[in-house]
């Protein structure tokens, strides 16, 4: 059994339509259109005035129509109108009465503006006077506790100074009365001073010297 043979002739679409000739198309062509009946411009010019004329009936409706939206309109404007004059004759009357309120609490202030800016400025200038008097308040009060502190530490150095000074004064006094309990003692004797007797005197007295001197100095250095 052989193999069928499947093969088909090839033909050219542009020789086949060549062959078939012109194609008869069913709608108009275009010589048709340019060929078609036209109207003259007198027939125009009649169109024309017969659209800007229309009918009676349309153009009265029309003007009726806006007869009436007119007058709405009116009507509208005018409530609207009579709204906003009583809302600002509100707002002025509230006004005025503040005014009043503020001129009876401060006497300070004779005359007050009518405006809304002047009151708004009077109590600018009433809030900075009161931010002055704090901030003069509370400098006092600072400049009279730092006093306090340094005349308190004024204080405390003096005491200090005292209670040395005392304790310097009482140990110079100490010191005193022992040696004139050791002269009595020694002039109620019979005989007449040794020589030992005064060699022990003299270096009590230079430890007095010494601590006089010693003494002084320490009260140089507290006065600078």
């Amino acid at each position: 059994m052989g193999k069928r043979d499947n093969r088909v002739a090839y033909m050219n679409p542009i020789a086949m339509a060549r062959s078939r000739g012109p194609s008869q198309s069913a709608g108009p062509t275009i010589q048709d259109y340019l060929n078609r009946p036209r109207p003259t411009w007198e027939e125009v010019k009649e169109q024309l005035e017969k659209k800007k004329k229309g009918s009676r009936a349309l153009a009265e409706f029309e003007e009726k129509m806006n007869e009436n939206w007119k007058k709405e309109l009116e009507k509208h404007r005018e409530k609207l109108l009579g709204g906003n004059e009583s809302s600002s004759k509100k707002k002025e009357k509230k006004k005025k009465e503040k005014k009043k309120s503020n001129r009876l609490s401060s006497s300070s202030s004779s005359s007050s503006s009518s405006d809304s800016s002047s009151s708004s400025s009077d109590s600018d200038d009433e809030d900075k006077k009161q931010g002055k008097k704090r901030r003069k308040k509370k400098y006092r009060s600072l400049r009279k506790s730092s006093e306090s502190s340094t005349s308190d530490s004024e204080s405390d150095s003096k005491d200090s100074t005292k209670k040395k000074k005392s304790k310097e004064d009482y140990e110079k006094e100490k010191d005193n009365k022992s040696l004139s309990r050791k002269r009595k003692k020694i002039d109620r004797g019979n005989g007449p001073l040794s020589s030992e007797s005064l060699s022990e005197s003299d270096p009590t007295e230079e430890v007095q010297v010494k601590k006089k001197k010693n003494s002084e100095e320490r009260e140089k250095v507290t006065a600078r």
